[in-house]
C-alpha cells in the first residue's frame, strides 16, 4: 500500500547488509521511521513493545527473528532459547508460534551447518506468502461488499476496530484488504474507524492508512458503534483476529466484542478477516482457553500525541487511580456472520472450520 504516494510493505530484508527493516508503528501517523533489526533482542523488543504488531507481521517478524538469531549459534540449546524468547513476546498472537514451529520443523532435517540459512530462506517464502494471502482475502471478502452495493446503490458504511490493515500484515491487511479491492473497484464505501483505546491503533494506523490511499474514513470514539448501528448508519462490520478457536470463537482487540454484541442486536453482518494460519486448530472454546495479554497499565492511564510545538508528548490522564489493561476479547462464533480467509468465506462453527481444515491437509 502506499505512504506519500509511495508503494511501501511493513518489513523486508535487505541483501545489502543481511538485516531486516520495519517501520517502527509506535511513531506513526506523526513520524516516520524505519529501524533496522540485527539481533534477537532487536526482534524480541520489536514484537513485545510493538513496533511491528498484527497477528501476520509479529509471525513474519518472528521468522526472520529465528533465522538472524541461528547465525550466532544454532545449535539445540540455542534455539530453544531463542524460541523461547520470541514465544514470550506477545502470547496471544497465534501466528508467532505458527510461524516459529513451521521453521523448526523444516530446520530439524538439517545439520547446524546450514539451519540459519534454510530458515531465512522460509522467512522469506512466509513473508511472500503473507503478502499474497492477504491480497485473497481481499478478494474473497469483496464479493460480501459487492453484493451489498448492488442491493442498496449508494455508499457502503464499513465498521472497523482496531488496526487489521497492511500495517498489521507486510501489505494488503486482513479486515481492510476487502476495504482496498472496493475502492480500487470502485465501489462507494466510507469508513467508520474506531479510535481504539487504549493505544489508539484506529485512530494512529488504520485512519492513516486510509488516508495515505484516499478511502473516505471518519474516526469515532470506541462506544459510538452502537448509536451508528441504531441509526442505520453501519452496512456491515469487518474486523481482524489475532487467534481464532477451532468452534469460531474469535479473539480481537479488546472492545470487538461489545461490537459484535451491537451488530447482533441491529441485524448488521459481523465479519473477521484473517489468514488460516491464524485458526488455533486445538483450541475448541476460545473464551475459556485462548490466553489474553495483559499490557501495562501505563497505555490506559497515559496517551501520547502532538502538542502546539508539533512535538509527540505524553500525559497522564488520571491522578491516583491504578489501571487494568487487558489488550485482547473473544467474540463468540454465534455473534460472527462468517469468516473472510484465503481459501474462501466460510461459516465460524465447528463443523465449517474442521472442512476449511481438511482442504488445507493439515495433518493432526
Amino acid at each position: 500500500m502506499l505512504i506519500n504516494n509511495t508503494p511501501t510493505t511493513t518489513i523486508w530484508y535487505d541483501d545489502r547488509d543481511s538485516n531486516v527493516y520495519i517501520i517502527d508503528q509506535r511513531l506513526l501517523p506523526h513520524e516516520f521511521i524505519v529501524t533496522k533489526l540485527q539481533s534477537l533482542d532487536d526482534f524480541c523488543f520489536a514484537i513485545k513493545e510493538m513496533q511491528v504488531r498484527g497477528a501476520p507481521l509479529i509471525g513474519v517478524t518472528a521468522a526472520y527473528g529465528l533465522a538472524i538469531a541461528l547465525r550466532a549459534d544454532a545449535s539445540d540449546t540455542a534455539e530453544k532459547e531463542i524460541v523461547q524468547q520470541l514465544i514470550a513476546t506477545r502470547p496471544t498472537a497465534m501466528n508467532l508460534r505458527w510461524a516459529i514451529e513451521r521453521i523448526q520443523k523444516l530446520i530439524s532435517a538439517y545439520p547446524e551447518s546450514e539451519k540459519a540459512k534454510v530458515a531465512l530462506a522460509e522467512a522469506h517464502i512466509i513473508r511472500e506468502e503473507d503478502i499474497t494471502i492477504c491480497e485473497q482475502i481481499g478478494v474473497n471478502g469483496l464479493s460480501i461488499i459487492q453484493t451489498l452495493y448492488q442491493q442498496k446503490q449508494r455508499t457502503i458504511n464499513i465498521l472497523t476496530h482496531c488496526n487489521a490493515g497492511w500495517l498489521a500484515t507486510v501489505d494488503w491487511g486482513t479486515a481492510l484488504a476487502p476495504i482496498y479491492k472496493a475502492h480500487f473497484a470502485d465501489i462507494p464505501i466510507h469508513i467508520w474507524v474506531d479510535e481504539t483505546r487504549p493505544r489508539n491503533q484506529g485512530a494512529s494506523l488504520t485512519a492513516f492508512e486510509l488516508s495515505e490511499q484516499g478511502i473516505d474514513h471518519t474516526l469515532i470514539t470506541d462506544n459510538a458503534g452502537g448509536h451508528l448501528m441504531q441509526h442505520g448508519m453501519v452496512d456491515l462490520c469487518i474486523v481482524g483476529s489475532d487467534r481464532t478457536a477451532a468452534n469460531g470463537d474469535v479473539c480481537n482487540k479488546v472492545g470487538t466484542y461489545l461490537k459484535a454484541l451491537a451488530a447482533f442486536d441491529n441485524q448488521i453482518p459481523f465479519y473477521v478477516a484473517l489468514p488460516t494460519s491464524t485458526i488455533d486448530w486445538e483450541i475448541t472454546d476460545g473464551i475459556k482457553e485462548i490466553p489474553i495479554e495483559e499490557r501495562n497499565p501505563e497505555e490506559v492511564t497515559h496517551i501520547s500525541g502532538l502538542n502546539e510545538d508539533g512535538q509527540v508528548t505524553t500525559v497522564k490522564l488520571v491522578k491516583d487511580s491504578k489501571a487494568s489493561n487487558y489488550s485482547f476479547d473473544v467474540t463468540p462464533a454465534r455473534l460472527v456472520t462468517a469468516l473472510i480467509t484465503e481459501k474462501d468465506v466460510v461459516k465460524a462453527d465447528s463443523s465449517s472450520i474442521e472442512q476449511l481444515k481438511l482442504s488445507l491437509d493439515i495433518q493432526p
